[in-house]
């Protein structure tokens, strides 16, 4: 902590206490920044400070500040003019309350520092302060000065030192009324329980474990590029994000594929297998008539399906009866014919209603009784 710089040394006021400290950031960047360069020949891109009365460079030394009013005339600042405003706070952090940590919005919260007891003189009373705020479970609201303005900020305890977050005022947070969306939709319980399902199924995670994937991936570009190498190639992934067409849906499929990422099965994510089906009951009457029509022949037994069968037997039989006499007629009438001319030729002293006799004969009988019967008439 000692070898960090302070930027601002003063005093905490608790009470008639006062705690000497000394104020440090707490968090750096380490987001990679950029050079403005001339594309033609490479140069550097700088900016330099120019009087716009002189058309002349100035050095740091020679700029001072100045307020612009509304007709845009300058009025000059001096540091001495603000030395000398009658502000408490100007070299000391004054606490002015302690509320439950709860009661400060995340939207407030501004850049965070770290509080060093200054000197030892001031160790047991910063220790004093800093096991009040942990036995209370409250933090420390407080104004302070810095860089030319007064600030509200945040005491609390991180480990075993007092770290103080600069607030931002309450006006300068800015209402919701038009970013809100619209106040007519309406969730569905079954969407909450998919939403809760993804939740626990996401689960915690390590904070310590998440870093920054872009600023690795430039690192890597400029090694690469310094080192005369090609630039690595961009991971190919699945896009992400877009239209939600069918909430219910993307829902499913993305606790499906947070289960499948922690090789735990899809069923325990929505109760179902694969993909949710809905089951819509039939009416009653439809579902009593299709019962019964498929189950009418278990419960009758065999004898309606008996008797359906001889009636079915029955027009069969008539049926194949009906067509054999019409056959048979047919072919009776034709032998007939044919049996008449053969009698007439053998036997021509044969009457004309012997014919007609025989006929009539050969008709009723089997074709093999109508060839043998006029061979014997015509031998006689």
């Amino acid at each position: 902590m000692l070898h960090v710089r302070s930027i601002w040394n003063g005093a905490i006021s608790f009470g008639l206490v006062s705690i000497p400290i000394k104020v440090v950031n707490a968090t750096e960047s380490h987001s990679i920044s950029f050079r403005q360069i001339h594309l033609d020949d490479g140069g550097r891109i700088r900016y330099r400070k120019v009087c716009e009365l002189e058309d002349s460079e100035v050095s740091t030394a020679e700029i001072g500040k100045a307020y612009e009013d509304a007709d845009g005339t300058l009025i000059p600042i001096t540091d001495e003019d603000l030395a000398s405003l009658p502000i408490t706070t100007a070299r000391t952090i004054e606490i002015v309350a302690f509320v439950p940590a709860d009661r400060i919005d995340p939207l407030q919260m501004d850049t965070a520092y770290y509080l060093s007891a200054n000197g030892v003189p001031a160790a047991k009373p910063y220790v004093l302060l800093r096991e009040a705020l942990k036995r209370s479970q409250k933090v420390a609201v407080a104004k302070f000065a810095l860089r030319g303005r007064e600030r509200l900020g945040m005491l609390r305890v991180v480990g075993d030192v007092i770290a103080m977050h600069g607030l931002l005022w309450p006006d300068e947070i800015r209402a919701t009324d038009e970013v809100a969306p619209d106040a007519a939709i309406t969730v569905r319980d079954k969407e909450l329980d998919l939403a809760d399902a993804l939740m626990d199924t996401l689960g915690e995670v390590d904070l310590d474990d998440l870093h920054d994937d872009y600023r690795e991936a430039v690192e890597e570009l400029v090694t690469a590029k310094a080192e005369g190498h090609e630039a690595p190639a961009a991971a190919s992934g699945e896009k992400t994000g877009g239209k939600v067409l069918d909430l219910m849906a993307a829902l499913e499929k993305s606790v499906r594929a947070a289960k499948e990422s922690r090789g735990e099965e899809t069923e325990e994510a929505t109760g179902t297998t694969g993909e949710d089906a809905e089951v819509t009951p039939l009416p009653a009457r439809k579902t009593a008539a299709r019962g019964s029509a498929r189950t009418a022949p278990k419960e009758v037994g065999g004898k309606k399906s008996t008797s359906t069968a001889k009636k079915a037997a029955a027009k069969k039989t008539a049926a194949k009866k009906s067509t054999a006499r019409k056959s048979t007629a047919k072919t009776a009438s034709k032998t007939a014919g044919k049996t008449a001319g053969k009698t007439a030729e053998k036997s021509s002293g044969s009457s004309t209603a012997g014919s007609r006799t025989t006929a009539k004969k050969t008709a009723a009988e089997k074709t093999p009784a109508k060839k043998t019967t006029p061979r014997k008439r015509a031998s006689a």
